[in-house]
């Protein structure tokens, strides 16, 4: 028996820490559990923290700007203060009225038409990981270290152009960032930061040509006629390789670790291909990787309970996705499901920018993925490990294959 089996299980009410392995194992069920006995809980981990449960409260706070501020998105002890309107990372960290331009400049790259145009580009990448992984005499493969982390991050650096070859130093600013927030303040040496790297590589973008991708358009773009501030520059960089990369390679892992248990969908998606868009809502429905979080900006209240003006709140979508008093059999995944309005990507003005990359690079990995490994199940279900913090998505993922198809 783990330490974490015979552990006295947490008042969850009380007690919980999203960021601690006890949480993550078993995150559904503490939502599920909390959204009936206790909807608004409060934690004193990292400072202090509420997590509302009910649909109803997270999409109240989502669309409110006025007593929540988005200064500080990812909870932990290190609290962000003075950087309201822009935030660090905008535009997710940016309050009206700076939030509206700092959005309005990441549209033309994330409009269905640019998105759509990357379709080729990211089912290349995919069969090129599907043919490094199925290697002739090996039937266990890692689907999350070896195919869904490295879809996003292969995407993302061609569109800011950065080195693909990056991905593995991208991992780590995600872990130490979104998995452990504040756990390696003051331990890291100065070039191990994504400050380090990001400013490198913008310095050197400065001295080159024009290039035609993300960070050639954010430094030629001006605001009032001035270039944008190297604050504004780096936190929409650094936003769009920590935010972009870890939520989608999450998607994908949770929707094949699914997959590796459901016969039946594997079935449907492979006799009736028009069910893959419906599938796919599914899977972020269901499986809803992105919890945000808030800072409160004014003494108000959650469902009539109390907040004090400066504390966190954690907004787990996942947990809206499953209320039953906003979905019809929301404990169960409906494969062709049609009455779908998920918040997977959020609401109100912060509603996510890249919902359009997000769905391709799952509907694109997915697909990929059946039509080169029709059947698979979870090679050792006690093996797979899923990611700690706001993030929740399967980071060691062993799976057996029983039928691969050759390219």
């Amino acid at each position: 028996m783990t330490d974490l089996q015979s552990a006295p299980a947490p008042k969850w009410a009380t007690e919980f820490d999203h960021t601690s392995d006890a949480y993550a194992a078993v995150a559904t069920e503490v939502w599920d559990e909390l959204r009936e006995t206790c909807p608004v809980a409060h934690s004193e981990a990292h400072g202090g923290v509420w997590l509302p449960t009910r649909h109803e409260d997270i999409a109240a706070i989502a669309r409110d700007t006025e007593n929540f501020s988005s200064e500080g998105v990812i909870v932990n002890i290190f609290k962000p203060e003075g950087l309201a309107p822009m935030g660090y990372a905008p535009p997710i960290t940016s309050d009206p009225p700076f939030h509206a331009d700092a959005r309005r400049l990441l549209l033309p790259a994330f409009g269905p038409k640019a998105i759509a145009s990357l379709e080729d580009g990211a089912r290349d990448m995919c069969r090129e990981l599907l043919d490094e992984l199925l290697v002739p005499g090996v039937d266990v493969v890692d689907a999350a270290t070896a195919y869904a982390q490295h879809i996003p991050v292969r995407v993302i650096a061609a569109m800011l152009g950065l080195p693909k070859e990056d991905g593995d130093r991208f991992r780590l600013f995600i872990h130490r960032i979104i998995e452990k927030p504040g756990e390696y303040v003051g331990t890291l040496e100065p070039e191990d930061t994504l400050l380090y790297y990001l400013t490198k590589h913008i310095q050197r973008r400065r001295n080159e040509p024009e290039q035609d991708d993300l960070i050639g358009y954010l430094l030629a773009t001006e605001v009032e006629g001035e270039p944008l501030s190297d604050e504004q520059l780096f936190g929409t960089i650094a936003l769009l390789i920590i935010a972009g990369i870890d939520t989608t390679w999450s998607a994908i892992g949770a929707s094949l670790w699914h997959l590796a248990q459901s016969p039946e969908d594997r079935e449907r998606l492979a006799t009736d291909p028009a069910v893959l868009p419906l599938a796919i809502e599914e899977f972020l429905r269901f499986y809803a990787p992105v919890t945000m979080a808030r800072i409160a900006a004014t003494d108000t209240d959650i469902g009539g309970c109390p907040v004090a003006k400066r504390d966190w709140v954690l907004l787990p979508f996942p947990a809206a996705n499953r209320d039953p008093e906003a979905f019809e059999q929301a404990d169960e995944f409906v494969i062709d499901r049609e009455k779908n309005r998920h918040v997977a990507f959020g609401l109100g003005i912060h509603r996510c920018i890249g919902s359009n990359l997000a769905r391709l690079e799952l509907t694109v990995a997915v697909d990929e993925w059946m039509k080169r490994v029709p059947d698979f199940e979870l090679a050792a279900p006690e093996a797979v490990r899923w990611s700690t913090g706001q993030v929740r998505g399967p980071r060691e993922l062993p799976i057996r294959i029983l039928r691969s198809v050759d390219a």
